[in-house]
């Protein structure tokens, strides 16, 4: 009878693949100008490696049809203009594929057409180094990455791998919150749930993936107009609801259910909507963890288009987040001491922003307005008795209301681009922590804090090619300023000019460069730390983080593999860096964790580095492969209370990461990805302040050795992931199962042991019997790494 069932559901399987296969796709769309939105007529688009290609119509419109279900990579062109390659149309008989495409003109007129070969990748006059894109199949389909951007960007060179349970985005030695996040042009503070306050991170990602057409990830070189960042900007570019139909997405994974809708609301506008819910919780239960995450988010995008010349564009994003503490779990010693020390965490925040666009012959101008909060409340009983006094209380808000306008220009073939900003910012926090400090008896800490902050800049770039293309520059200036204090005020102090040079020696082969000047401001948890009446911060007069930045490589492209090889060399020069005065640290060595960073008197006198080399080897979409090799050394260091660079809590070393796949025939598809990550140090205990009585009452946990700062390190983390995709394609609609296991080799990282107390029966601390003064210790493993199946439905109507 199994043999029977067995070979049943062989044949079934080799059936509905046939059917699938019978059907016939379509792909359509419009190829415009970049510059002005202008139809280009009679342009090329052909399905890249064949002959099988379609000329536009007089209004820039082409479809290519009879196509079967799959990925196909486009190759568009037109005389004046670059060459394009888009990657990874996916095509199914449910629906017809939408890929509208814009064209950038060449810069300079040619004599006589000539054939050259172009590269496949995104290169900019501004940010010719240090930039990659992600299309949307690659995030879908990234091996462990569970549809989670924050988790697929760690196939990028520069990108640690985080061997916890976070998706802490740590770029080329920078802390998490050096790093920007824009949706359409529109800022978004934090792409995660859970999310750090004053940091960044959390362990779940928040925006869906079915909303994105691509990802642009600038680790150094950013345009002028994209301040406030450090380490990394992240571009995401949604893709425009569909004008013809509507259509329907759902999801079920081993964490959460969702569903994704889009379609027209009128015959010149379209909607995007989706909505999500966990159910991590109820697996955490049976699985007797501690903690018990939930989490909620929702999106939304509407476009309305007024004619050719102007569009609106309106998007969303929410979540609603709690994190509760499972007492039930609490029979082994590293339960109860997780219970002990973990809070209770209920967070929400929200983005909503509108961008106009107004096109003309030579350019575009953009008004972009959007508001953003953030509502973090964290509270703590001691032992979880909730009838006791709270040691932690914590209720904080953040508000940003922003608007920016943006001019850009092509003439005489320079590019120009203009920007002017303004931003209200608004913080409450009302805090009681009874806290430890090394060295010092505990203290009650009490903030009741509320802070506007009045924030302004302008930016201006002008980039232009020279020698046929084989030259191209690009000189950038911003400015910033705010009204906190009076220098953050003069914006003379917060100049930030910017230089980006490439040389083509062939049409295969250039050499890259760029340098800057960055500022960002510290994180309103610095800003708004109060005692009593004083803004402690501002009495010590902090200042604009300030990193000065140069990057430079060679780049080597392979057209006809869709392949290039890149090699970059990076430095980055840290001042004025927060330095918390209590503990005698930088911020940069006390790492990111759940809950609140940066809420202590600090001041501005930090310096740090990062420097290193990354290797990259890419392959895009092509003759059913595809891959990613990265390679990082890294080193990122800054000055303790001895004036002498000591590593950071970013100092990774060595980071490497292999990604690929390959597209077997009837729609099946498996791939794999190796991450590999060096050790990040930790500061050891300070054993006699940690078991002290009346400090371990208050924080039960380790108080650290500032005096030994970041002399160890955890065990280096690598994990090995994989990933099968079976598609099936039908009249009306499209399955996709897919199998995808985390950490197949179920490989252990060993982090600093936490401490602990020795309990009698009756739970409570035990004094040391060689020590009446101190509890007696003991340490439990701190260990890390589990092998994570996970089994997905995803339904396409």
């Amino acid at each position: 009878m199994i043999k029977f069932t067995k070979h049943f559901i062989f044949v079934a399987i080799m059936l509905i693949s046939s059917l699938a296969w019978a059907q016939s796709g379509k792909i359509s769309g419009r190829v415009f100008d970049k510059k002005n939105n202008e139809s280009i007529p009679f342009a090329t688009v052909v399905i890249q490696g064949t002959s099988n290609g379609v000329t536009t119509d007089i209004d820039g419109k082409y479809a290519l049809t009879g196509l079967k279900g799959g990925l196909y990579n486009l190759e568009v062109s037109y005389i004046g203009f670059k060459k394009k390659v888009v990657f990874e149309v996916e095509v199914t008989p449910a629906r017809p594929a939408i890929a509208n495409i814009g064209l950038e003109e060449e810069t300079t007129k040619l004599e006589t057409v000539t054939v050259t070969a172009s590269s496949s990748f995104l290169k900019t006059t501004e940010s010719p180094v240090s930039l990659r894109t992600i299309g949307t199949n690659e995030i879908k389909r990234n091996p462990g990455g569970n549809r989670d951007i924050s988790k697929v960007i760690r196939t990028l060179p520069g990108v640690a791998a985080v061997p916890a349970f976070r998706n802490d985005v740590i770029v080329r030695g920078g802390a998490p919150n050096e790093n920007r996040f824009f949706l359409d042009g529109i800022e978004v503070p934090n792409i995660n749930h859970f999310a750090t306050q004053g940091s960044s991170g959390g362990p779940v990602g928040l925006i869906n993936v079915d909303f994105i057409r691509e990802v642009e990830f600038y680790s150094g070189a950013f345009p002028a107009n994209r301040g406030n960042a450090l380490s990394s900007v992240l571009e995401f570019k949604q893709k425009d609801g569909r004008t013809d139909r509507w259509t329907a997405n759902g999801i079920v994974s081993a964490t959460d259910v969702g569903i994704t809708l889009e379609g027209p609301v009128t015959k010149n506008s379209s909607v995007i909507l989706s909505a999500r819910r966990s159910y991590l919780q109820f697996l955490f239960a049976a699985l007797e963890l501690p903690f018990l995450p939930t989490y909620n988010d929702f999106q939304l995008k509407y476009k309305h288009k007024f004619g050719k010349k102007s569009q609106l564009s309106i998007i969303g994003l929410g979540a609603i987040d709690q994190f509760r503490l499972n007492l039930d779990a609490n029979d082994t010693e590293e339960q109860r001491y997780t219970l002990n020390n973990l809070p209770v965490t209920e967070q929400w925040n929200y983005t909503i922003g509108a961008k106009y666009d107004w096109f003309r012959e030579n350019g575009s101008y953009s008004l972009i307005v959007s508001r953003n909060a953030l509502n973090n409340n964290l509270y703590k009983h001691p032992g979880n008795d909730e009838s006791l006094p709270r040691i932690l209380d914590y209720k904080s808000r953040e508000i940003e209301n922003k608007f920016r306008l943006e001019d850009y220009i092509e003439a005489g073939g320079w590019k120009l681009n203009l920007s002017l900003q303004y931003e209200l910012a608004q913080y409450t926090n009302s805090t009681d922590n009874q806290v430890v400090i090394p060295n010092s008896a505990p203290i009650t800490k009490s903030v009741q804090s509320e802070l506007d902050i009045n924030k302004w800049g302008a930016s201006v770039q002008v980039s232009r090619s020279f020698f046929e293309d084989k030259l191209a520059l690009s000189l950038g200036l911003r400015a910033d300023a705010n009204d906190y204090s009076e220098e953050m005020s003069n914006l003379a102090n917060q100049l930030s000019p910017r230089f980006s040079a490439s040389y083509s020696f062939t049409p295969t082969f250039s050499w890259n460069f760029n340098t800057g000047i960055y500022y960002q401001l510290p994180a309103y948890t610095i800003l708004g730390y109060k005692e009593g009446d004083t803004f402690v911060n501002k009495a010590n007069d902090i200042k604009y983080i300030k990193n000065s930045q140069l990057v430079t490589g060679f780049e080597y492209n392979l057209p006809a593999s869709n392949t290039r090889i890149t090699v970059e060399g990076f430095y980055k020069f840290y001042e004025n860096y927060p330095f918390l005065i209590r503990e005698q640290i930088s911020l940069a060595n006390l790492g990111a964790d759940f809950g609140v960073i940066g809420n202590d008197p600090v001041n501005s006198s930090s310096v740090g580095r990062a420097y290193g080399l990354e290797l990259l080897v890419q392959r895009k979409f092509s003759k059913g492969i595809y891959g990613i090799l990265a390679y990082t050394l890294v080193r990122s260091e800054f000055k303790d209370r001895n004036d002498e660079f000591v590593a950071s809590a970013w100092d990774n070393r060595h980071i490497l990461s292999l990604t690929g796949g390959y597209k077997f025939g009837n729609n099946w598809e498996f791939g794999t990805r190796i991450l590999f990550s060096g050790g990040a140090p930790f500061t050891p205990f300070d054993l006699n302040a940690t078991l002290t009585p009346a400090n371990w009452d208050i924080a039960g946990q380790g108080i650290p050795d500032y005096t030994r700062l970041n002399t160890e390190r955890n065990s280096a983390f690598y994990q090995v992931d994989v990933r099968l995709d079976k598609k099936w394609f039908f009249k009306k609609w499209s399955l996709n199962v897919f199998f995808d296991i985390q950490n197949v080799t179920n490989a252990q990282v060993q982090f600093q042991d936490n401490i602990d107390v020795v309990r009698d029966d009756q739970g409570n601390p035990v004094r040391d019997p060689n020590n009446p003064n101190l509890y007696q210790g003991k340490f439990l493993d701190n260990i890390a790494g589990n092998v994570l199946p996970s089994i997905g439905i995803i339904v396409e109507l």
